[in-house]
């Protein structure tokens, strides 16, 4: 799973004013973004309907609190399978003991080539 999360995820803290976040994230391309504490732990998640939420209020009170979370070796067809059987757009990974290694989007490894599958992607899909 580590080659499909995403490491580059944007990241705030909890005490940061939405609109300042909302911004930020939307211009790094992004509709999610993982909070987290001190050295990194995931305290939250905010996803596209969160970022819409409030203008000056803290990321605190809106955020998704203590969102599901993943270790990087669980198998990646298990956690697609999680993933669309629940319609979660995004999940953290992280250490065991908290500390954020990327985001899993859906999609990204709805599209990931199977590494067991003996045909090569084709050309011009997406």
């Amino acid at each position: 799973m580590g080659d499909v999360a995403r490491r580059d995820v944007p990241t705030c803290r909890s005490d940061e004013p939405i609109h300042e976040v909302r911004d930020r994230v939307r211009a790094a391309g992004w509709n999610a973004c993982v909070v987290v504490g001190d050295d990194r732990i995931v305290l939250g998640l905010l996803r596209e309907e969160e970022l819409e939420r409030g203008t000056d209020e803290a990321v605190e009170r809106v955020m998704r609190p203590g969102p599901s979370t993943y270790r990087p070796n669980v198998p990646v067809e298990e956690l697609a399978a999680i993933m669309l059987d629940k319609d979660v757009p995004s999940s953290p990974i992280t250490t065991s003991d908290g500390r954020l290694v990327g985001l899993l989007v859906r999609d990204d490894i709805v599209r990931a080539p199977d590494p067991d599958s003996r045909e090569p992607p084709s050309a011009g899909t997406s």
